[in-house]
């Protein structure tokens, strides 16, 4: 499939995990990635088996408004245009809410949140000139509870509302905005997880198809959810979560 052949599309966080497996999905599908991270050294390494005429590296921390706005001009400076935006950059704390600083806060919701402004902010005109879309990383985490997890569930349950907020407002500029949720994924956020085996057999208790999620797997919701085959869908957050969010809470009987 060629779906994106001419398309310009920015995957911010694409320097590992769901970020990587999105730019390589897209590039595979025809598109000129537009590839976006804070980590210089991991991207360049990552963007190294891309094809290099159709691939921009961009180092750039999405909690600034003006690398933002730095970065997406560098993109239509390149290639002219901006098709599809990819905001998935993000980050985590853990504790108890009485033990969170104002700095582990900040950077949270500066990261997880404020980026995913900035990037829709900054990409809009542009977008509005392709009838592009917007795709969110949010994640199940938006949509229900954690456990000492209070910043990041603030942080994605605001990218789940400003994703539905936005698709009201972007519909009739024709502009699409959707969001992925996902569920507990291999990532190198959740590698110390990855090693915790009992951790993991609470999680695929709860699981319904009883693994935790690959990158490649959200890659594939994202690309859809960018492509004219999802072109009468705007507003949603797609859970990417094994049927994690279908049931009541309630343990396996």
């Amino acid at each position: 499939m060629n779906r994106f052949e001419d398309k310009v599309v920015i995957v911010t966080g694409a320097a590992s995990g769901i970020g990587a497996a999105t730019a390589r999905r897209f590039s595979d599908e025809g598109a000129r990635v537009v590839m976006v991270d804070k980590d210089g050294e991991t991207l360049t390494t990552t963007a190294q088996a891309f094809p290099k005429d159709r691939t921009l590296v961009q180092v750039a921390d999405v909690s600034h408004s003006t690398s933002v706005d730095a970065l997406v001009e560098t993109a239509v400076h390149r290639f002219g245009q901006i098709d599809v935006l990819v905001n998935n950059a993000g980050t985590a704390e853990n504790g108890r809410p009485e033990d969170i600083t104002d700095d582990a806060w900040r950077k949270v919701m500066a990261t997880d949140a404020d980026g995913v402004f900035y990037g829709c902010r900054a990409a809009i005109p542009h977008l509005e000139k392709t009838g592009g879309v917007i795709v969110n990383t949010a994640s199940v985490s938006g949509m229900g509870g954690d456990w000492g997890m209070s910043p990041y569930n603030a942080a994605k349950g605001a990218v789940v509302n400003f994703t539905r907020a936005l698709a009201m407002d972007l519909g009739k500029r024709g502009i699409r905005v959707n969001a992925v949720c996902p569920s507990l994924t291999r990532t190198g956020m959740t590698e110390d997880m990855m090693d915790d085996e009992p951790l993991l057999q609470t999680f695929y208790e709860r699981i319904p198809l009883g693994r935790v999620c690959e990158p490649q797997e959200v890659a594939a919701v994202i690309a859809f959810l960018a492509s004219s085959d999802a072109s009468f869908i705007t507003g949603a957050n797609i859970a990417v979560d094994g049927g994690l969010s279908a049931s009541n809470g309630q343990p396996p009987q």
